[in-house]
């Protein structure tokens, strides 16, 4: 009787974590494919856009291990909390924007405690029973995100028709709000809270443990490629439709939709067990980095049918490598070092996202095809160094 109801409170809280989580997503999905259009507007260039997403990641990479240490020092609820405010503030800000230095501004307030999705992980892999549950909940984040882009970009679409703030506005209301759910509803998932954990404030710090660190040193690296790639092909990607293909927002916004469906469907499969029964974690985290690869090298190709193509190897490809390299990381890492971990992760993916962005924009204005040209380049090199060192973590262990 005491199991069942321990059980029936770990689904409690992962049904809040999980609402929490989507809320967040939405309002990314609902911004995602609006924001180049939207910041046209202030009459700047693609690599001005792009730096919008890098200056974002400049924060995010300062504030990301001291949120993931302090997690494990002090819990992970009231760091997640404070992680959706500075989410609401920052939209807020950006979307009363009359100046292109305050839409700068809003992406630095929501970058400067951007927690929101490790922590949201490290909740998940806290509660979890077993390494199949652990990896499991991490595939109900893809899911969330799947479903999240299902609804977001047609949302988007039809508050953007009424203003192009609108959506904005709507996506820091939706933050506040997730704020006082958390507040009244989120209990806390960690246990045994390190008291004496030593709170990192050097941002590089992690990023030396990361190259140090023999057991993780690969996937880590290969982190960071995967980052650069998908940070890249989200900066430029609305941009790219509209200048070679001539879609406008409604119908970029229908692909992002029709990208949230695949999504949802790959982690439906992953939850269910389809690709855990038939494949290895370790090979898939190996595999998917290649053909992510291709689906860029499709991407390159000024055709529908190529774009058609590379848009679902690339959408499939990269929501499973998400989660199962992020869950046999967390698995490596233990129970202690979870959150410090996840928190390097991601501020390693912060490092590369800075980049990314920031190299598609450039290569964009030369050619719009060269972004994917750059993306399907770097993740071969993941690929490479995942197969050279994907078997060392497992002997370790």
């Amino acid at each position: 009787m005491e199991i069942k109801k321990i059980k029936i409170k770990i689904q409690k809280e992962k049904i809040i974590i999980v609402l929490t989580v989507f809320i967040d997503v939405l309002g990314l999905a609902i911004i995602i494919p609006l924001l180049p259009f939207y910041v046209e507007s202030f009459g700047v260039s693609a690599l001005t856009l792009t730096m919008l997403f890098s200056v974002f990641s400049l924060f995010s990479f300062v504030s990301a291990p001291f949120l993931g240490a302090l997690s494990d020092r002090i819990g992970r609820r009231p760091v997640l909390i404070a992680s959706i405010a500075s989410t609401a503030i920052g939209w807020f800000v950006f979307a009363s924007a009359q100046a292109v230095w305050v839409l700068f501004l809003g992406r630095i307030i929501d970058g400067m405690a951007a927690g929101n999705l490790p922590i949201a992980q490290s909740y998940l892999v806290d509660i979890a029973i077993s390494e199949k549950e652990r990896t499991t909940n991490l595939g109900i984040i893809g899911s969330v995100f799947g479903i999240a882009f299902i609804a977001g970009p047609a949302i988007g679409a039809a508050l953007s028709s009424v203003s192009h703030a609108l959506p904005f506005y709507f996506v820091g209301a939706m933050a506040t709000l997730n704020v006082i759910g958390a507040l009244f509803f989120l209990p806390e998932s960690l246990k045994q809270l390190d008291r004496e954990k030593k709170i990192e404030f050097n941002p590089w710090r992690p990023l030396v443990k990361a190259v140090r660190d023999g057991l993780l040193r690969n996937r880590y690296a290969a982190w960071f490629f995967f980052g650069m790639a998908f940070s890249g092909m989200q900066g430029i990607f609305a941009l790219y439709m509209s200048k070679v293909y001539g879609f406008n927002s409604v119908m970029v916004g229908a692909i992002y939709t029709g990208m949230g469906i695949a999504i949802f469907l790959n982690q439906t499969c992953l939850l269910r067990g389809f690709w855990l029964r038939h494949f290895r974690e370790s090979s898939l985290e190996v595999w998917t980095f290649l053909a992510n690869a291709a689906g860029f090298a499709l991407l390159m190709v000024p055709s529908i049918y190529f774009f058609a193509a590379g848009i679902l190897l690339n959408v499939f490809s990269q929501s499973l490598l998400r989660v199962v390299l992020m869950s046999r990381t967390a698995g490596f890492a233990g129970g202690r070092r979870r959150g410090e971990v996840l928190g390097v992760m991601s501020s390693v993916l912060s490092v590369s996202t800075i980049g990314g962005p920031l190299f598609a924009g450039f290569l964009f204005q030369i050619r719009p095809s060269l972004p994917f040209v750059l993306n399907a380049c770097v993740l071969a090199l993941g690929f490479l160094l995942m197969v050279r060192g994907s078997e060392r973590p497992a002997s370790a262990t």
